[in-house]
């Protein structure tokens, strides 16, 4: 009788990335100039899987968000609940990216990565144009609502989800008809979620393998410094930050929080994507940490499209660098015109593409810094920019469960199952008898 327990998804997509990586370093050590390995594996089989993965998960995004929000917003009984959410929501959100910031310029002041560093060789750069806070106000109204679901455009179908929710709720006995398919449409979203999930050890291995077979380790090496002290001031946010917030607002443990996020957090890291990530952070928070999807249906999206504390620290450490690799001295007032700006940005480039060097160039202008400097780090960014998302999406979901806890809207029992969401995360078609 074979007792051997199966390996559990974490253990899987573990196992997956691993493998990925180590593949794709032996790929470039043996094969660097193989044509076929080049046309074929490299840019054939991992290529092509990695990005069906990636699109899969994609694909989810828009109608998960939109179900899962109208299914949320038309719960609630009293409308000044969501605005009370959506204000907690985002002043949480705003506090921990100007935190983020902070903590990124004092590591960099104290650790001094461009000290020494030759920017002079570095080629121009040239920033897209930031949009107007209040065009991005403007942009988050749909003129057609079906259009922003086959663009993607995340706040759209966040506001056109809010209002049809409201609408549903409004219009009685038709409204609670539509309320219950919705909810039978958001079940069966969830569950293509956990298939998803379940070939997830796949995906990641294509994507780890693709991109350390074309990652070059000597940028790594030239920028150490800068690599070290933005990585480490990320985990450092990511695990301490978030932690004694979780802690002092609802008293929850944040070791259990970080062990539900785990998933989670291997598929930001594997993706480089918020957006992508969203239907995972959503799955996770609702059926492994027990908040209600009242509160997760609005939070995580919004937070996967305005929270960018990982971006947010890229900033000041990237500024700090440049800034002592040219030899310019920034004040205290320099200093937290940088923490203004970026959190200002952080909202005001909402949803636009490219945003983490929109919004390190708009910081960069505002205390007169070269645009020059960000050539140079773009060298190491695609490895940070991984765990730049993971520490954006944890940081969506601690301030979900702070805003579920002062909702009522959190079931601590879930939280604290390490068996929780192991049912809904389960595959099994059913046979139909002959």
């Amino acid at each position: 009788m074979n007792t051997k327990k199966p390996m559990s998804l974490t253990g899987r997509v573990i196992f997956g990335m691993v493998a990925g990586i180590l593949t794709g370093f032996a790929i470039r050590s043996l094969f660097a100039d193989n044509g076929f390995v080049d046309a074929y594996i490299v840019n054939g089989l991992f290529e092509v899987g990695g990005k069906i993965f990636v699109a899969s998960l994609k694909m989810l995004v828009v109608p998960l968000v939109f179900v899962s929000l109208v299914c949320g917003t038309s719960s609630l009984k009293d409308l000044s609940t969501l605005g009370r959410m959506g204000g907690k929501t985002l002043a949480f959100y705003i506090a921990t990216t100007a935190i983020a910031i902070s903590l990124a310029l004092l590591m960099g002041s104290l650790f001094q990565p461009g000290s020494g560093a030759d920017l002079t060789a570095a080629s121009s750069f040239q920033s897209a144009q930031a949009p107007s806070l209040g065009q991005v106000i403007i942009g988050m109204f749909p003129t057609n609502p079906i259009n922003a679901m086959a663009e993607g455009k995340t706040l759209q179908v966040i506001v056109f989800a809010v209002l049809f929710g409201i609408a549903i709720s409004a219009a009685g006995k038709p409204g609670e008809r539509i309320a219950s398919f919705f909810s039978d449409l958001n079940d069966v979203i969830m569950k293509l979620v956990a298939i998803l999930m379940h070939l997830a050890p796949y995906g990641v291995f294509f994507l780890m393998a693709k991109l350390f077979t074309g990652l070059g380790l000597d940028a790594i090496f030239n920028l150490a410094e800068y690599f070290l002290v933005l990585s480490g001031t990320l985990l450092l946010h990511g695990l301490v930050t978030y932690s004694l917030m979780l802690k002092g607002f609802t008293g929850l443990n944040p070791v259990t929080f970080i062990k539900k996020m785990k998933d989670a957090i291997m598929f930001a890291f594997s993706t480089a994507s918020s957006n992508a990530t969203i239907p995972v952070t959503m799955e996770t928070a609702k059926n492994r940490m027990g908040v209600d999807n009242r509160v997760s249906s609005f939070t995580v999206p919004l937070g996967a499209t305005v929270n960018m504390d990982g971006t947010a620290i890229m900033q000041g450490v990237a500024t700090a660098f440049i800034a002592q690799a040219y030899n310019i001295d920034l004040s205290m007032a320099d200093y937290m015109m940088v923490i203004l700006t970026a959190t200002l940005a952080s909202i005001g480039t909402a949803g636009v593409p490219g945003v983490g060097l929109i919004m390190l160039a708009m910081v960069l202008n505002q205390v007169g810094l070269p645009l020059e400097g960000i050539a140079l780090i773009m060298g190491v960014d695609r490895l940070l920019d991984m765990i730049r998302t993971a520490v954006n999406i944890t940081g969506d979901s601690a301030v979900t469960i702070i805003v579920a806890k002062s909702e009522g809207a959190l079931d601590e029992d879930k939280f604290n199952d390490p068996l929780a969401g192991s049912k809904e995360e389960s595959v099994a078609l059913k046979q139909t008898e002959a």
